[in-house]
């Protein structure tokens, strides 16, 4: 029996097979139980169109569950000399079913069968990602509400600037989240459309129901174009890594903050003890290795959507092999990105706080310009008050009033949580993730 389902009456060259095979039956791992999700709409629709027999559905789609379970319980493998995931799925329905089992590629290709599999998962990581996302987003709004009130120096040019606080700097990354949840949401929406039907880019003489596959898989509509379809390879993972790479960059940020605060030069904040490492020669050493780690994984995920672009941005229309390259670079990054992101969540919810930062003397001219305001605001103009704070700090002379009083939106004194919640509840409200749960569910009669 033929192991791919192109396989005709010649053999490949071993060497060329290794070659073009590559690292894909490994990839296809990750997608496997996405690929029998897509087989079991596929031939459903399949059933409503006279292509496969009303007797035939009930059994091939639970041979099919019996197949997405073993994916689940990580049982599935692809055998050796089986060339994809493709092939593996109906090489194991054939001998279960017979004949049978290979009408479930009647009216779709790989290319359009790999495009839905690359859908499916993609849209699956998006909303496990998505909730990391918005734990870490509840980490940092709590230890924002919780040390709102905890002064610290603002900087500029790694220069002491002006008063910040806790709250400011734990809510800034709070919000930065909701920005990066609205990329997000735009990928997800692009991922979550049904390109099955479209076969090798030029659709079907079959009377394929589109519309019924796009509903039983919970996708938000199709991609209707057949040739756009398969445009959508390669530009799909690209707009998801810049959604991804935006996430990561404040991942990267604000490990580097807490790699600098943490520091004894700095000494802003306290990581647990078993939240660092040791050193093989120093015994007072407590490394923040794990937002080091953060902060170079990050910085290797922002690198992510030029791959992609690399690979695919010089392609004609239709389908090349060079997108094969794609799914190497693309398919294991979430796990990294969400590693990334429960590691950042863990430790924010450990990190302690020094509260008494500005009894250091050091930190005095942070509050100059809350001098000159107060003066400004007294009837002395602004560059009189300016030019006058300027010569007491040269004359050693200026002693700070730390009692200060911001109330304007997003300041120091009205940190504006409530609103960052809400915006972040209205993107999260923005996607369909139980639209989708609901599909799958019925789909597997679960």
């Amino acid at each position: 029996m033929a192991n791919k389902l192109w396989e005709k009456n010649f053999e490949v060259n071993a060497e060329i097979e290794r070659f073009t095979v590559g690292r894909d039956r490994e990839m296809d791992l990750y997608l496997a139980k996405y690929d029998v999700l897509g087989s079991m709409a596929h031939i459903t629709m399949l059933e409503s169109i006279g292509l496969i027999g009303h007797d035939e559905l009930p059994r091939l789609l639970d041979e099919l569950k019996a197949i997405y379970e073993l994916c689940e319980r990580g049982e599935f493998s692809i055998e050796e000399g089986v060339e994809d995931v493709h092939s593996q799925v109906e090489l194991m329905l054939t001998r279960k079913l017979g004949d049978m089992g290979k009408k479930i590629h009647s009216g779709r290709s790989r290319n359009d069968q790999v495009l839905v599999d690359l859908k499916l998962f993609t849209r699956h990581e998006l909303m496990e990602v998505a909730d990391s996302v918005r734990v870490l987003f509840d980490e940092l709004i709590q230890k924002s509400n919780q040390y709102r009130d905890v002064l610290m120096p603002g900087y500029t040019h790694l220069q002491v600037a002006m008063p910040s606080s806790f709250g400011l700097w734990f809510g800034a990354y709070a919000e930065s989240l909701c920005d990066d949840m609205l990329f997000l949401q735009a990928a997800y929406r692009m991922t979550n459309r049904n390109p099955l039907g479209s076969a090798a880019g030029y659709g079907s003489s079959f009377p394929l129901n589109r519309q019924m596959t796009t509903d039983l898989l919970g996708f938000d509509s199709m991609d209707y174009n057949v040739v756009y379809a398969q445009m959508g390879r390669g530009k799909t993972e690209r707009n998801v890594a810049f959604a991804m790479a935006t996430i990561a960059g404040t991942l990267a940020k604000l490990a580097f903050d807490a790699c600098l605060f943490n520091s004894q030069n700095f000494g802003f904040v306290r990581l647990p003890k078993e939240c660092t490492t040791g050193s093989s020669i120093m015994p007072h050493k407590k490394n923040p290795d794990v937002f080091e780690l953060i902060r170079a994984k990050s910085n290797k995920l922002q690198a992510l959507p030029q791959q992609v672009t690399l690979i695919m941005n010089n392609l004609p229309v239709g389908y090349f092999r060079d997108l094969q390259i794609i799914k190497e670079v693309f398919l294991p990054a979430f796990d990294e990105l969400k590693d990334c992101l429960e590691m950042t969540a863990y430790i924010i919810n450990k990190i302690e706080v020094r509260r008494d930062i500005l009894d250091n003397a050091m930190y005095d001219p942070m509050f100059s310009v809350e001098e000159v305001n107060r003066l400004a605001a007294a009837g002395m103009p602004f560059r009189d008050a300016y030019k006058k704070v300027g010569l007491e700090i040269e004359a050693g002379t200026f002693r700070p009033d730390k009692d200060i009083h911001h109330t304007h939106e997003g300041s120091i004194g009205n940190l504006c949580n409530d609103r960052i919640e809400a915006l972040m509840q209205q993107v999260c409200d923005g996607f369909s993730f139980q639209r989708v749960r609901d599909a799958e569910k019925k789909l597997l009669g679960r």
